[in-house]
């Protein structure tokens, strides 16, 4: 039997698929049908229907609503430093074109680094009274001791201290995914702009950004879902502490289901996570990828 091209692509697809069924989409179902039930954490306890249950206690939480908020402000402090970093790092490799060949493989390299290595490394370089950090803001004359800003052990700026090596460690893929997308606009609509006598800023608003927006998007969301489920950069280095002021819905879902057994609960607020994602997401496609529209 003659297998045209539509049937060959489909075999070679089947195995992929097949894993994916099998690994992903059905956990997925799995775990969004046990947001339904109250689940003994015994091993193969009793199941009982108990409806949207589950779902009114989680959004009814105290903890779920200052985790969700949490989760928030993280994931956009996060992403806009990497997004501005990112931009402008991108914007300076293009500009000097083959001479920042090794820039740009030094600046990929933390992209190399494992998660839990950053938020030690971190962890040791922010941590109260001999961290290195404070070590040399006190010798730079900015600090009068080592132990008067307590980055991981201040509730009101612990958040904002554990996303730094997340900026650290993942700058580097905005920066990629933006570079490559430098690269594909034409130069000539950029000489065009130098012609007609469109000054750089002009330039970066007016015809680099749009025609980047595709792209944009792409790092957007991508970077926007991973650090919305940051998990052990910041397990490492204050375990959702001090006072839950680090906890996110990741660390929270984490605990609900093996601290504290509630496997249903756990589940309703994974399945109200993911959807919150989904939305955000559907979101940032349709206000920032508009290829091809017209200006």
């Amino acid at each position: 039997m003659r297998v045209n091209d539509r049937r060959f692509a489909l075999l070679l697809m089947a195995p992929a698929a097949l894993f994916l069924a099998a690994f992903v989409l059905w956990p997925l179902l799995r775990f969004v049908s046990n947001a339904f039930y109250d689940i003994s954490p015994i091993a193969g306890g009793p199941r009982a229907f108990v409806g949207l249950q589950n779902f009114t206690d989680a959004f009814a939480s105290a903890s779920f609503q200052g985790a969700a908020l949490r989760t928030v402000v993280y994931t956009v402090v996060v992403v806009a430093l990497e997004f501005a970093v990112g931009l402008a790092v991108a914007l300076i490799f293009a500009a000097l074109g083959r001479r920042s060949a090794v820039f740009r493989t030094v600046f990929m390299y933390p992209l190399m680094i494992a998660p839990v290595v950053a938020g030690l490394l971190w962890r040791f370089l922010l941590i109260d009274n001999f961290g290195i950090v404070n070590e040399l803001l006190v010798r730079a004359g900015i600090l009068e001791s080592a132990n008067q800003i307590g980055w991981l052990s201040d509730p009101t700026i612990a958040i904002f201290a554990v996303a730094l090596p997340d900026v650290w460690l993942t700058t580097s893929f905005i920066t990629l995914v933006l570079f490559a997308g430098l690269q594909t606009i034409p130069g000539e609509i950029l000489e065009a702009a130098r012609i007609d006598g469109a000054r750089y800023p002009t330039m970066l608003l007016r015809v680099i950004i749009p025609l980047l927006r595709p792209v944009m998007a792409v790092a957007l969301i991508v970077r926007g879902i991973d650090a919305a489920r940051a998990f052990d950069i910041i397990l490492i280095q204050t375990d959702g502490g001090p006072q839950e002021s680090t906890t996110t819905l990741s660390l929270l879902v984490y605990r609900t289901m093996t601290r504290y057994g509630d496997i249903g609960l756990a589940s309703a607020m994974g399945t109200v996570y993911l959807i919150g994602m989904l939305l955000v997401a559907s979101i940032a496609v349709a206000a920032i990828w508009r290829p091809g529209e017209a200006r």
